[in-house]
């Protein structure tokens, strides 16, 4: 088949690519730094694609996504954290491989948003308290790297696990960005061979599509690291806040 002929078997309306032109770019302002966007970009792939041929449509620009975020940030990323989080994402990554064809997707996405809503309140009242005290125990990272690990290989929704647990190792803004960015480069590229070898959600026809979009990336990522500039760190934590809590709200409500 041709690339125009590849395209053309999605069989996609002029608002569907609309649609997912617009998630598309929304990728890229999140990759650089605006975080909290990510259930919207799922929703609105899953919507158009379904929800497990989705998630190999959106790995691939995640992971160039990823690589312009980790050119731009290279310099902020804190390597403890990562060290420390990537053994057990790498867990749940192989966790989520095994169970995901099995999980009731409506009982995972639920699950979640309460997870994630319950943890954004507890944060709320962490801020209230003008606390500064960071969590230190080792079962608290294990718990937030494996639970990072099975929910971005289950559905690509890993990123409000991790705006949490970043926010409560006190980040400033460009360590929050610089550290997710080579989080999930390194584990976005983990994942690639169980979606191309296993799911088969990742093939040649995903990947021409892939290569029309990219361009929407690019202009979202510049876009939103000019954007992030301008917002001081005390705003940046408030932000990441309420989008991660109204993402949570959207998956629950979904």
């Amino acid at each position: 088949m041709s690339y125009i002929e590849i395209l053309q078997s999605y069989h996609l309306t002029a608002l569907q690519w609309l649609a997912i032109g617009f998630a598309v770019f929304l990728l890229g302002l999140s990759k650089s730094g605006i975080k909290g966007v990510s259930i919207i970009i799922v929703v609105i792939l899953a919507f158009v694609f379904g929800e497990k041929a989705s998630t190999g449509i959106l790995l691939p620009m995640l992971i160039c996504a990823d690589i312009l975020a980790v050119i731009y940030y290279n310099r902020h990323a804190d390597w403890s954290i990562i060290k420390k989080l990537i053994p057990w994402m790498i867990i749940g990554v192989l966790v989520g491989v095994w169970i995901g064809n099995d999980i009731s997707e409506i009982i995972f996405k639920r699950l979640m948003a309460i997870i994630i809503i319950v943890s954004v309140a507890i944060m709320f009242y962490i801020e209230k308290r003008k606390s500064n005290n960071i969590p230190t125990n080792k079962l608290f990272s294990i718990g937030m790297g494996f639970l990072t690990g099975f929910t971005t290989m289950i559905g690509n929704l890993a990123g409000p696990i991790s705006n949490i647990y970043f926010l409560t190792m006190r980040f400033q803004k460009n360590e929050f960005i610089g550290t997710a960015a080579w989080l999930f480069f390194i584990i976005n590229i983990f994942k690639l061979p169980f979606h191309i070898f296993i799911w088969k959600t990742v093939t040649v026809e995903s990947l021409v599509l892939n290569s029309v979009l990219i361009p929407a990336v690019i202009i979202g990522f510049l876009l939103g690291a000019y954007i992030v500039k301008l917002i001081s760190n005390v705003n940046y934590r408030r932000f990441i806040l309420i989008v991660t809590a109204l993402g949570g709200l959207i998956m629950l409500f979904r």
